[in-house]
Formats: structure tokens, C-alpha cells, sequence
């Protein structure tokens, strides 16, 4: 499709760093273990997480799964792993939901079922987390787990391209271009394609130059 793989093999876990809310909006105990983790006390930012997972909070579950899947908690059972990832999914917590879908998709810890990754990714999608977005996008564009329906697809391209996502504003600019579940519209094409350019997909930067050239064409 002209741009970055959006469906390119993921790590199993994402990184850790990357689910720890701020840190200025974090709860004391959060703080306390983010700290612990950030020194390499794994063993007491996992005693911090596990008793706060214990209590129902949901990012401690999310965290201490992580480092369960990690191997940086001392059980390591990954059915212990698996279960706090989804205590934390089903209390709503968008980036579990998300990784849910990740283990769906790719057959580990669960078994593989692209179905159950295209619901898990849209629990996440309708929560705004933009690489959930995207992965429903596609679920519903190759029509993997999911009938295909350009029309949801656009839906979910276009949310993930207004949160910034480079892959899913060229690739909704490639829907309008074509007509795929959009009204074909050469101007939001081009709208679509800059914003992707201004990213530095060169790609990107041809398809403006290229349609704009048809355009002014059209327009003699």
C-alpha cells in the first residue's frame, strides 16, 4: 500500500515504558514501583505490582503481566501472566485490551484466532488507542477475522490518521483516491497524502505531486 507495514510482527510485549501513565498523573504506589523498575529492582517494582493487582488496579494488573510475560517477576508461569493481562483488559484498560488482540493474532499463550483479535483490537479502538485502530482497520480492510467492509475500515483508518498515524493517513488517502468504502474525492486524497508527506512518507509526497498534477489537468 505504499507505506510502512502496519502489520508488521510485533515483540509479544510492548515496551514498558510505553503503558506507565505520566508519571505526574500516577498514584503514589505506581510511582514507588515505576521507580524500582527504572533502578532494576524487579523483584520489588513486581511485589508493588502484584499487590496493587491484587487490589483491582487495573494498570498494576496490566504492569505486573508484563513482567510476568517479561520473566522479570519471579512466577513466571505464563497462565498467571495471561490471567492479569485479561483482568486488566476486561476492566477496560485500552493497552491490555489491545495486547489481548496481539496475543489473539499471533497464537501465544491463547490459541490464534484472528476473530477474537479483531474484538479485542476494537474494545481498544473505541477507547482511541490509535495502533488499535489501525490493526481493526486492516482486520476489517483484508476482511482477517473479520467480513471485509471497506466502509468500517475507512471508519478506523480515518480515526487512526486524525490521531496522527502516518500508515493509516496514507492508506486512507489511497481509499479516497480509489473509491474504496469512501466517496472517491482526488481533494481529500490529496488532503490525506499531505499529511502523511509532512511525516516523510516520500511515497506520500509523490502521490500529492502526481494528483495534483492530474487535477490542474482536469481543470484546463
Amino acid at each position: 500500500m505504499g507505506c510502512r507495514n502496519t502489520r508488521a510482527a510485533i515483540v509479544l510485549v510492548t515496551a514498558l515504558a510505553s503503558v506507565f501513565a505520566s508519571r505526574a498523573s500516577m498514584a503514589a504506589p505506581d510511582a514507588t514501583a515505576w521507580r524500582s523498575y527504572e533502578k532494576g529492582d524487579y523483584a520489588g517494582a513486581a511485589k508493588l505490582y502484584a499487590e496493587d493487582a491484587r487490589k483491582g488496579d487495573r494498570l498494576a494488573q496490566f504492569n505486573y503481566a508484563m513482567m510476568l510475560f517479561r520473566g522479570e517477576a519471579t512466577e513466571t508461569e505464563r497462565g498467571e501472566a495471561l490471567r492479569w493481562l485479561r483482568r486488566a483488559a476486561d476492566a477496560g484498560l485500552a493497552q491490555a485490551q489491545y495486547n489481548m488482540g496481539l496475543l489473539y493474532e499471533n497464537g501465544v499463550a491463547v490459541p490464534k484466532s484472528l476473530t477474537e483479535a479483531t474484538a479485542w483490537f476494537e474494545r481498544a479502538a473505541e477507547k482511541g488507542h490509535t495502533d488499535a485502530q489501525v490493526n481493526v482497520a486492516t482486520q476489517y480492510f483484508l476482511g482477517r477475522g473479520a467480513p471485509k467492509d471497506y466502509v468500517k475500515a475507512a471508519y478506523w483508518y480515518r480515526e487512526a490518521a486524525n490521531g496522527g498515524d502516518v500508515g493509516a493517513q496514507y492508506i486512507l488517502a489511497s481509499m479516497y483516491e480509489k473509491g474504496d468504502g469512501v466517496p472517491r474525492d482526488a481533494r481529500l486524497a490529496i488532503y490525506w497524502y499531505t499529511r502523511a508527506a509532512q511525516q516523510g512518507d516520500a511515497v506520500a509526497l509523490a502521490k500529492v505531486r502526481a494528483l495534483s498534477r492530474q487535477r490542474e489537468a482536469e481543470q484546463r
